[in-house]
């Protein structure tokens, strides 16, 4: 029993022994800074679009959160207010609520007294800047979801180039060695340049619905204003 025991024991160190010897032997893992500085000069221009896009997409969601938001029941107090004939106090809800909706009913009060389609008129000149103000840095942050992986192409052809010149002045057989920098640069870049483009094009599109959905808040509610001042009341 002792000797089966050993000699279990003496198996079971050898096994260790050989799988420690094979992970020594195995690849070495790369690290995502070497990837990063594999890929040539095209990372450089990538990096700077990676933190643009953040930056805009971050902007415009912190924005577009603040503007979405209005008090409840601000639609039903505004005209509450003005049907009971309290205009400056409709004023003055509509300027404490940084909203576009409230700038645009804010112009509309304004306006009351004269002609009905002059109102219509300045509502929706409001509307307009107040919507130019929502799609502020939209076009640049699609602008990198199209140019990101265009660039990384880029950096892939210029990272073939670069094998097949070393190819071309290699003497006699060719090491993957030698190809290993260029065939680098040109996967990192097009990797990289997807990894930016894709949720670059997702984030505008998130955000292009999130501006839908306000500007059909401002429709409806300038809708709204106006079929107020219609009232018998007014």
């Amino acid at each position: 029993m002792t000797s089966l025991l050993l000699q279990i024991t003496t198996t079971a160190a050898d096994t260790t022994a050989a799988l420690a010897e094979g992970a020594e032997a195995g690849p070495e893992s790369v690290r995502l800074i070497d990837l990063a500085l594999a890929g040539g000069w095209a990372m450089i221009p990538l990096a700077l679009l990676s933190l643009a896009a953040i930056y805009i997409f971050v902007e415009r969601f912190l924005t577009l959160k603040k503007a979405a938001k209005n008090p409840e029941g601000f639609n039903e107090r505004i005209k509450k207010m003005v049907l009971a004939g309290d205009i400056t106090g409709a004023k003055m809800l509509c300027a404490q609520t940084n909203t576009p909706v409230s700038h645009m009913l804010e112009k509309g009060l304004t306006r009351i007294g004269n002609p009905l389609k002059n109102i219509e008129t300045s509502i929706e000149n409001v509307g307009k800047i107040e919507i130019s103000r929502l799609e502020k840095n939209l076009s640049a942050l699609a602008t990198i979801a199209g140019a990101a992986p265009m660039l990384g192409f880029l950096g892939t052809v210029t990272g073939m180039i670069g094998a097949f010149i070393a190819i071309a002045q290699a003497e006699g057989s060719v090491s993957p060695k030698l190809l290993s920098s260029g065939i680098y640069e040109a996967m990192v870049t097009t990797a990289t340049g997807l990894i930016i483009g894709l949720p670059a094009y997702v984030g505008y599109n998130y955000l292009v619905s999130k501006i839908d959905s306000i500007v059909h808040a401002m429709e409806y509610s300038s809708i709204e204003f106006l079929d107020v001042l219609q009232e018998p009341q007014l």
